[in-house]
């Protein structure tokens, strides 16, 4: 799905969405991939289900106060273990799937927020 773009400066925005991609500022990304306002980057992350200490740590190394992750074309809810440590650095988390995460990230970002896009695949 394409989305219709209103740019909020030179930040990232996501522009289309599939059930194997996100596209950011017209750029296609097809691997697990964390989406903050001015970086876009790879993830090591391969499964909901596998989040462990070194994918949390990526994403806490962009600073968020609020991280979305998307899981997919369905949403689907990780274990609360796999991202305790967000939740002990009094970081909000949400599960999405990935249409509504990037619907929610553009939002967010032009609000000015310190958001991240946690981008996974079914």
């Amino acid at each position: 799905m394409k989305l219709h773009q209103s740019k909020a400066g030179n930040l990232n925005q996501f522009t289309a969405y599939g059930d194997d991609f996100v596209e950011v500022n017209q750029q296609r990304h097809h691997g697990p991939v964390l989406v903050a306002s001015a970086a876009v980057v790879p993830w090591s992350a391969q499964a909901l289900t596998a989040l462990g200490p070194t994918e949390i740590e990526a994403i806490l190394a962009l600073n968020p106060e609020v991280v979305l992750i998307g899981t997919g074309k369905t949403l689907r809810f990780g274990h609360p273990a796999s991202y305790a440590a967000l939740s002990a650095a009094r970081i909000g988390v949400d599960f999405l799937d990935n249409g509504a995460l990037c619907r929610t990230f553009n939002i967010l970002c032009a609000e000015g927020r310190q958001v991240v896009a946690a981008v996974l695949y079914d």
